[in-house]
């Protein structure tokens, strides 16, 4: 008689196909993602009087105390945000290049919120500086929300026991 399984009681695994070209330019995109959000986390931080002038001018009826908590709370919210949207971006990067089909489905979810994100930024005045980095985030987003469901990509997002 002929055993199909090893005896070990371990499942098999299927050897995973390598990632096709779409899949690997999303991921680099991805990873361009996250070197985008770096950027533009240092660039907030660096701007961190900035902020301060911005809350004064916005709000004079705030005590010197006030504008500081204030800023303080404005900063920390950059940098969690900022930190957390850095490791979105790596965390997908690695989920989509191992095939994981949720990762591309939350991956699409989160442009969507990006989408979302980027209309609320285009509803206040900004700087240029202040477009510059959401818009280039979005259109990376964009390309990789693209590549990842291609029809090559969608044949390596499918359980390898349906290929």
């Amino acid at each position: 008689m002929v055993q199909r399984y090893p005896s070990s009681g371990k499942p098999v695994e299927l050897e995973r196909l390598p990632a096709p070209p779409s899949v690997a330019k999303a991921v680099k995109l991805m990873y361009a993602g996250a070197a985008v959000s770096t950027v533009s986390l240092i660039i907030s931080l660096a701007d961190i009087s900035g902020t301060k002038s911005a809350i004064r001018k916005a709000r004079p009826n705030l005590t010197a105390s006030q504008v500081s908590s204030l800023n303080t709370f404005i900063i920390s919210l950059a940098v969690v945000s900022g930190l957390i949207g850095v490791g979105l971006w790596l965390w997908m990067a690695r989920a989509n290049n191992q095939g994981r089909n949720w990762a591309r489905i939350l991956s699409t979810i989160l442009f969507c919120l990006a989408t979302l994100d980027l209309v609320g930024v285009f509803s206040e005045p900004k700087t240029a500086l202040g477009l510059i980095f959401p818009v280039l985030t979005w259109l990376v987003g964009l390309g990789a929300v693209f590549l990842l469901w291609r029809p090559e990509s969608s044949a390596f997002f499918k359980p390898q026991g349906l290929r």
